[in-house]
């Protein structure tokens, strides 16, 4: 049904006026009495063979819902209602800010894809700390956290402690993300002196707490070999959890749609089906390289179980989604979850 009927009619319209017409209409079912319950009753799959131990955390499945999507964690308890097995909020900032002009989110039907240059929008880190405080389900949530725009790199710790210091109650993991293409030098901070940096200050912060949070690092799809080996290094020198991979890619290489349209669209990061390969050859490659205790989070391209089972063979600990989730629908996860049990 949602493919026949529903997403037709909402690809008619702009993406990010769809995303919060979705989220309206998501909030007002939810307050209707039972509506929550016929939700997990149609989409939740439970089954122990799909319970995960990762990072010290019990997943009741190991599908999860990538940030981006409810960045102010707005929505978490109605999408738990959905299946999913954990949900990322964020990115977070320290400030409110407003992202970058808008249009800003563009869909590629032809390949399954979405362009994106949010730059970081959100309504700060207090704001969803206030709903974090607030929510009902019990689904693991994840706080991903970045800087704000006009916070030049060499502070830039500054913005990730004060996210972290203030989340830290609310959510169950973190994820320093780095890796956005849609804030100004922000990948500047992939390179390896100023991410060990990073990583070592938030890490020591976290050692001081009387339950220390797993801490992962969101890294991009467009790094060499040889950056992934550095990213690799400074994972077992800070001995952080782990890695999510990937973020969004700048790569435009192999798209069907048109090269004026693409072109016409701008900058911004690539998700959805384009950046299936790459992921899954970055997965396979931190896996070999890191050995399996290290957590690896396996995003880009996931439409299918037989995605997420790929990510997973090539060394994922759990699969997110977003692109797909948007393109399959509701009953994505429901799907993604029977194929693996089988």
């Amino acid at each position: 049904m949602y493919k026949l009927l529903i997403r037709p009619l909402l690809f008619l319209f702009d993406p990010e006026s769809v995303h919060h017409f979705t989220f309206t209409v998501l909030r007002i079912l939810h307050f209707i009495p039972g509506i929550g319950t016929l939700l997990r009753a149609r989409y939740d799959v439970r089954d122990e063979r799909l319970t995960k131990e990762v990072m010290g955390l019990t997943f009741s499945n190991p599908v999860g819902l990538a940030a981006g999507f409810d960045k102010d964690a707005k929505l978490v308890d109605e999408l738990a209602c959905l299946g999913f097995g954990f949900i990322e909020i964020g990115t977070l900032t320290p400030k409110p800010q407003a992202g970058n002009d808008k249009p800003r989110l563009f869909r590629l039907p032809e390949d399954q894809g979405i362009i994106n240059r949010m730059g970081f929008n959100n309504g700060g880190v207090a704001e969803a700390v206030k709903r974090l405080r607030r929510r009902t389900s019990n689904v693991i949530i994840g706080g991903n956290i970045g800087k704000n725009k006009t916070t030049d790199n060499a502070l830039a710790v500054n913005d990730y402690t004060y996210c972290f210091e203030a989340l830290y109650d609310v959510v169950d993991y973190f994820v320093v993300n780095v890796s956005s293409p849609n804030t100004p030098n922000l990948r500047a901070l992939q390179e390896k002196e100023p991410l060990q940096r990073l990583l070592e200050d938030i890490r020591t912060r976290n050692a001081a707490k009387s339950h220390p949070k797993p801490i992962l690092l969101k890294i991009a799809p467009d790094l060499s070999n040889e950056q992934l080996d550095d990213i690799v290094d400074i994972v077992k020198e800070t001995g952080i959890a782990g890695l999510i991979a990937t973020n969004t890619t700048l790569s435009r290489e192999g798209l069907r749609a048109p090269a004026e349209r693409v072109k016409a669209i701008g900058p911004g990061g690539l998700s959805g089906a384009p950046l299936q390969k790459r992921a899954t050859e970055i997965i396979r490659y931190l896996r070999g390289q890191l050995g399996p205790k290290a957590c690896i989070i396996g995003v880009g391209g996931i439409f299918t179980g037989k995605d997420a089972k790929e990510k997973l063979d090539a060394g994922a600990s759990l699969v997110q989604v977003y692109s797909g989730f948007v393109y399959e629908g509701p009953s994505m996860i429901k799907k993604l979850n029977k194929h693996l049990i089988n």
